[in-house]
């Protein structure tokens, strides 16, 4: 049973393991809500799955301890427990989804963990752990379905009354539901009135049906760029302190998920993962009511996948209005290219690529197309390159 005093214990145990990490002022992210981040992606591990993992393997008997451990993750799990193992002499198994970012397997090894690649998804990884679990005796370390290991969560609750006491709201990530179930636990039980927002990709809306429709539901597939809470069904345990304590539970498409990664790594030098940035996203596009009021987002990680780093980072451009493409049509004549350059340079728009060809079949014998890839401020300023242009008798064919 998940209590409060099993959540203090819990923030006892990990005191001297773990950072107690840093609320951070965030201004712009909405300017019309007091946004704070709680900074978890800077967290041992890179993630706050450490502190339920950790705690969930102190609370482990003599003869758990000797047999060893496994777990599964899609990758922050992983560590937390492969950590957790090492500092405590315990040997330590994790099925992985074979599609798992390297960087998290890699890291996952240098814990000191034994790394089992299974075919699929987190899912897929949750019934083979299970599988060696029965075969060899190991104790199964679940990732969120485990009332240790929510209360191991909560502890970010505790920290967030004590460093944001008048805090009107929380929004965080929900993957399984083990975090924000320790969290709203937590908060809720000191403070009633603080609201708690779940945020769930629009590709992995699980626990987002489950509470909808009042009752677990298994997705057939689950689609995100945010790895870390993609997962196809949440637990028993999640689903009803979910049902409970959350106020409210929204979802945020890839495209603004990417472009809360690029507004925390621009104006805040801080990188996230996908699951770490789901709770700004939300803030960032209104999906919860939050205005005029002080806000914690709680960023959860902060291991994001380098090799896709630069793809989320193209389409957060994308997303914002800093990045567009033109296509132009114009007459085959000189000077038409110049017109072109000259009115984008005196509207600040800086051109990264050109590619001109003829006309095709079926348009004027004198005419051909440009197209042009722009960097600009926002979608204000990409409308007002385009009015210029057209004012001055260029066609866009891209409208």
């Amino acid at each position: 049973m998940l209590t409060l005093d099993k959540i203090y214990h819990a923030k006892y145990i990990l005191k001297q393991v773990i950072r107690e990490t840093d609320i951070i002022h965030a201004p712009k992210i909405n300017p019309e809500s007091n946004i704070w981040l709680k900074t978890e992606n800077l967290q041992i591990t890179g993630s706050f799955k450490v502190r339920g993992a950790y705690y969930k393997m102190s609370c482990l008997s003599d003869e758990e301890k000797a047999k060893g451990v496994i777990a599964c993750s899609a990758g922050n799990h992983a560590q937390g427990v492969a950590l957790a193992a090492s500092k405590n002499g315990i040997k330590s198994i994790i099925c992985l989804p074979d599609g798992a970012p390297i960087s998290k397997v890699e890291a996952t090894k240098s814990y000191g963990a034994e790394v089992c690649l299974v075919k699929g998804v987190y899912d897929d990884a949750y019934a083979e752990a299970l599988r060696q679990r029965d075969e060899y005796g190991y104790t199964f370390i679940h990732p969120f379905d485990d009332e240790n290991v929510i209360a191991g969560q909560g502890t970010i609750g505790l920290e967030l009354i004590e460093q944001v006491p008048d805090m009107d709201a929380v929004i965080v990530p929900i993957g399984g539901g083990g975090l924000i179930s320790g969290v709203a636990f937590a908060i809720k039980s000191l403070n009633p009135k603080i609201k708690v927002y779940g945020v769930q990709a629009t590709g992995a809306p699980s626990m987002y049906n489950a509470v909808k429709d009042g009752h677990i539901e298994c997705l057939e597939s689950v689609s995100t760029i945010a790895d870390g809470i993609a997962v196809k069904e949440p637990g028993e345990n999640t689903f009803r302190l979910v049902s409970e304590y959350v106020d409210e539970i929204v979802t945020v498409t890839d495209d603004e998920i990417s472009a809360a990664i690029l507004a925390l790594m621009e104006q805040q030098k801080l990188v996230t993962e996908g699951a770490g940035a789901v709770p700004v996203a939300a803030a960032m596009f209104n999906k919860v009511p939050i205005k005029n009021k002080k806000v914690v987002c709680l960023l959860s990680g902060g291991n994001i996948d380098v090799t896709i780093l630069s793809r989320v980072i193209k389409r957060g451009l994308l997303m914002t209005g800093r990045n567009s493409t033109l296509n132009i049509e114009l007459l085959d004549k000189p000077g038409q290219l110049m017109d072109v350059s000259r009115i984008i340079a005196e509207l600040g728009g800086n051109v990264i690529s050109i590619h001109h060809e003829r006309a095709n079949e079926g348009s004027a014998v004198n005419g051909c197309y440009l197209r042009i890839v722009l960097e600009t401020r926002n979608y204000e300023h990409i409308e007002q390159i385009k009015s210029a242009l057209k004012e001055n008798g260029f066609r866009i064919t891209n409208d």
